[in-house]
């Protein structure tokens, strides 16, 4: 079988890879609804693993300590659920002016491009007093489509729970499972590169948790400094759309921006707002994330942007999530096999590839 493949032409490899990808891509889009949830289970699970291992270190039974961990998950996306709809709510109370606002600016605009260029638009005349709270009303009903558009559907609010129960529950037959898919291949080393890949995930979310942590603290001082109102949760979405790479903080920053735009009367707002990003994001970018998040992944930059572009068109904003994580775990099971390595140096930084790949094949 093997010296059949080895003599397959070189242009049916690349048909058959190009095959694989089409339906691959194809069984994502079609299975949307059910892979999203399935994914983020995954995901909490492996968060909430140590949790769950502790618990049975005391012998706790398993599916008490699973059941734990996900009363653990609930509680905490239940109150960061309740904290950003009730920092929404009192959103309404600072836009009561902000047609007002806009229309004196218009006039502002108008008077200096007539000055100047000669050209009177009339942009007061166009901007209705009531416009802005009839568009928010009109598009009110958006938001919780584009939340439920985020996990695949409804039904994903249920299955993540129950997913991540069951991943929790069965993670040893999970392992057992690997252990045979690679019975050629020694058992405890095996064994050992699940452990280490289970270890890689968990450092990776769980770095990313406290960078976010500290993103959030310097955001809410920042903000709080300025003058802003709301910082605190500003602050905090801030920090929590840092987990999407490149795209994540500048949509975390503009929300306070356009805010701060809106309902301050002068624009040092926005410019001091905008300043006070570029010198977290620099703090972020050298000290924060290789310090604390480190290697755990692993990836190069072109695949990482690449993941993100294929993520966003698959799954939206849940596919540029889940994207970072799920390549991490391909490369390292690519790492598993020597027909696969392949596929994870081209994952990887190569400079760490060649420089591990001899004490690998030296344990095998």
């Amino acid at each position: 079988m093997d010296s059949v493949r080895l003599k397959m032409p070189a242009y049916l490899k690349a048909l058959s890879v190009m095959v694989f990808i089409i339906v691959l891509v194809f069984f994502l889009i079609i299975g949307k609804s059910l892979l999203v949830p399935l994914f983020m289970g995954g995901f909490f699970a492996i968060l909430l693993t140590p949790l769950s291992m502790f618990l049975e270190k005391y012998r706790v039974p398993r599916t008490l300590s699973c059941v734990i961990s996900l009363l653990a998950m609930i509680a905490m996306v239940v109150g960061l659920i309740s904290f950003i709809i009730n920092n929404i709510v009192n959103f309404t109370k600072d836009f009561d002016d902000v047609s007002g606002r806009l229309v004196q600016m218009a006039e502002d605009i108008d008077a200096w491009t007539l000055e100047h260029l000669g050209m009177d638009e009339n942009l007061a005349d166009k901007i209705e007093t009531e416009y802005l709270l009839t568009l928010l009303n009109d598009n009110s009903s958006s938001i919780s489509s584009f939340a439920l558009n985020s996990i695949g559907s409804l039904s994903g609010i249920v299955l993540i729970p129950v997913f991540m129960f069951f991943f929790l529950l069965y993670r040893d037959h999970l392992a057992n499972m690997m252990i045979m898919l690679y019975r050629d291949k020694d058992p405890a080393l095996v064994k050992l590169r699940i452990s280490n890949l289970r270890r890689v995930i968990q450092g990776y979310i769980v770095g990313v948790v406290k960078v976010m942590v500290i993103l959030a603290i310097l955001n809410i001082i920042a903000y709080s400094i300025i003058g802003v109102k709301h910082a605190i949760f500003f602050g905090v979405i801030g920090a929590i759309l840092n987990i999407i790479p490149y795209v994540g903080p500048f949509f975390g920053v503009l929300l306070p921006i356009v805010y701060a735009f809106l309902t301050m009367d002068s624009l040092f707002y926005p410019l001091a707002i905008f300043a006070c990003y570029q010198g977290i994001q620099l703090i972020e970018g050298n000290f924060l994330t290789p310090k604390i998040v480190g290697g755990n992944v692993n990836l190069n930059a072109f695949i990482t942007f690449l993941g993100l572009l294929v993520g966003a068109s698959i799954w939206g904003v849940a596919g540029m999530v889940l994207v970072i994580p799920t390549l991490a775990i391909l490369r390292e099971i690519f790492e598993l096999s020597e027909t696969t390595r392949p596929f994870a140096l081209l994952l990887g930084e190569e400079k760490i590839e060649a420089k591990d790949k001899p004490k690998d094949e030296a344990e095998e």
